[in-house]
């Protein structure tokens, strides 16, 4: 299923329950290419009140995968937000899209960082990459245009 549409015609004020599955399709459908499979189950509990108000309590809980930004290799993220949405048809009533608002908290409920844990990273990885820190650090010396400033507040 790519988008999250509730139906708000034909049925009078109330409460409804519907269930949604935002798979890796959901968010190929909005273009991102940074998440590379993707499980969030998708709950919503509507409020109808007439024709002029509705709103949803969203549950969002699953996982997405995506690259670790230290070794490159697949990373599960766990995702669990509750947010609430609040809509006014007016008077002609319309299907409700959540599909957007549905993206939106998913990718915010994602962390800036997207690292493994400490030990988890894969070790040849890190290994390659802790060999470069000490290769800069020792040519950072000798080539840095900020070389010939060393010692300047230094006493004499």
């Amino acid at each position: 299923m790519c988008k999250i549409i509730i139906p708000l015609n034909g049925w009078a004020a109330g409460q409804r329950k519907f269930r949604f599955t935002a798979g890796s399709e959901f968010f190929q459908m909005f273009g991102n290419q940074e998440i590379l499979d993707a499980n969030v189950s998708v709950e919503v509990r509507v409020v109808k009140e007439g024709s002029q108000k509705v709103e949803a309590d969203l549950h969002l809980s699953g996982s997405v995968t995506v690259q670790c930004d230290r070794c490159l290799e697949s990373l599960v993220i766990p995702i669990e937000e509750a947010p609430e949405e609040a809509f006014k048809p007016g008077t002609v009533e319309v299907d409700w899209d959540l599909s957007q608002e549905v993206y939106d908290y998913i990718c915010l409920a994602m962390p800036l960082q997207r690292v493994h844990p400490q030990g988890q990273c894969n070790p040849d990885t890190v290994r390659f990459l802790g060999q470069g820190e000490r290769k800069n650090e020792e040519a950072g010396n000798e080539n840095s245009p900020f070389a010939a400033l060393k010692g300047l507040f230094e006493e004499k």
